[in-house]
């Protein structure tokens, strides 16, 4: 009886590892990957589910190959199913994380082009998210099904390491550009308070280079022009009369300029803000001017020179993180068949494409009443008391299920 309940234990133990997050609102992007013992064969196990979904026009239902892999022993495989169960997570955030960077930096108005940067496979066959899943083949090139099962987990382990430390490179360095412009732009594009005076300021407006004299510049609100004209002079002594000018003006404002004494300067610095007129910090310096435009125009040679070799990048890492996960998953339900069914293996993985909402309410209660015979609930909850299996605590009735199941979420754009 001990030696029975440990094996329904470790059975149990395998179906807890972490399904995907069901989120309706995105349905039509989640996939079921279920995984049956054959029944006789794996081609009835395939049919039968087939026909009970199809008769209640619940889901669209896929072949899952998965190749005979390296089993390895028992005990093995139960602290690799708990290694996979972190991993997967990790690959799908990634997944994500470089979808995301990809719309972030084609922004909305390349929002067409999003689709073919997305496209994953090799290089000569280019197919979407979708149809590599539902047509997963297992790619021996790069996951030799020769090798043990912890080596290619680990192969998955470094390419993702790898691709996530250099996309934390690349995106750093083009996000700082993309931020110095951001802010160079916010200057040319705000209001007279706040914006570059580089397209409007001319050598004109100003006094040279004077030991004695200086030149502001002023916004006034466009309702107070008839107070600014009236007041300027006598704010405080020594302003050059008639110096004012109005140099250019928004919705909101008029920039003004005004010549005075620099030994008056903050003092008329103070009567502006008494009559809500506001002094721009700004010096006409044709230094200053050009090193600012120069600025403007080395940022957008470097965002364009390193735009398309990023962007290429990541169409390449993206495929590769994406087809990983693929992989990954179907590794976990490769061993979680295993710990589950037992050897010889023989089981059927089966992919599952909810066709609605509806179905997603309906396919649990579906699925539980198809595979009822291979349900062990009622001796695992005998069990539970008198045998202790490390990662069980949490088991609980409404966690199990008698089949193997993980989900898919294809919506890789959703935060």
């Amino acid at each position: 009886n001990g030696s029975r309940g440990n094996k329904i234990l470790i059975n149990a133990h395998a179906n807890l590892r972490g399904v995907l997050r069901t989120d309706t609102s995105s349905m039509a992007s989640e996939y079921w990957l279920i995984a049956a013992p054959a029944d006789p064969t794996n081609e009835a196990t395939y049919q039968k589910l087939a026909e009970v979904t199809n008769a209640v026009d619940l889901t669209t239902n896929y072949k899952f190959d998965i190749p005979d892999l390296k089993v390895g022993t028992l005990d093995s495989l139960v602290g690799l199913s708990d290694q996979l169960a972190k991993l997967d997570p990790f690959v799908e955030s990634l997944v994500r994380h470089v979808a995301q960077y990809i719309a972030d930096i084609l922004g909305p108005e390349d929002s067409e082009k999003l689709h073919e940067n997305l496209l994953v496979g090799s290089s000569t066959n280019k197919v979407t998210m979708e149809t590599y899943l539902t047509r997963f083949q297992w790619e021996a090139a790069r996951f030799p099904s020769r090798q043990s099962i912890p080596a290619i987990v680990d192969l998955i382990s470094k390419y993702a390491t790898q691709i996530d430390g250099d996309l934390k490179v690349k995106s750093g360095r083009y996000n700082a550009l993309r931020s110095s412009m951001q802010q160079l732009e916010r200057k040319a594009t705000g209001n007279l308070l706040s914006r570059s005076l580089i397209d409007i300021a001319k050598a004109e407006d100003f006094v040279g280079n004077s030991e004695y004299l200086q030149t502001l510049v002023v916004c006034v609100p466009r309702s107070l022009y008839r107070d600014w004209e009236r007041k300027y002079e006598k704010l405080c002594d020594m302003i050059v009369p008639r110096s004012s000018k109005k140099i250019s003006e928004d919705g909101e404002f008029g920039l003004f300029t005004v010549t005075m004494f620099k030994k008056v300067m903050e003092e008329f610095k103070l009567h502006c803000r008494e009559n809500k007129f506001i002094v721009r910090e700004f010096v006409y310096d044709v230094n200053s001017l050009k090193e600012e435009s120069d600025e403007k125009g080395r940022l957008e040679i470097e965002l364009k020179r390193e735009f398309n070799p990023l962007m290429n990048w990541l169409k390449v890492n993206y495929s590769q993180a994406f087809t990983s996960w693929i992989h990954l998953k179907a590794l976990r339900v490769f061993v979680e068949s295993v710990l589950r069914y037992g050897l010889p293996v023989d089981f059927q993985a089966i992919l599952l494409k909810p066709l609605n909402k509806k179905a997603v309410k309906k396919l649990p209660s579906l699925l539980k009443t198809h595979f009822e015979y291979l349900d062990t609930k009622a001796m695992v909850d005998d069990a539970m008391d008198d045998i202790d299996l490390p990662g069980l605590a949490t088991l609980t009735p409404k966690d199990y299920q008698s089949y193997v199941l993980l989900k898919v979420n294809l919506n890789v754009l959703e935060r």
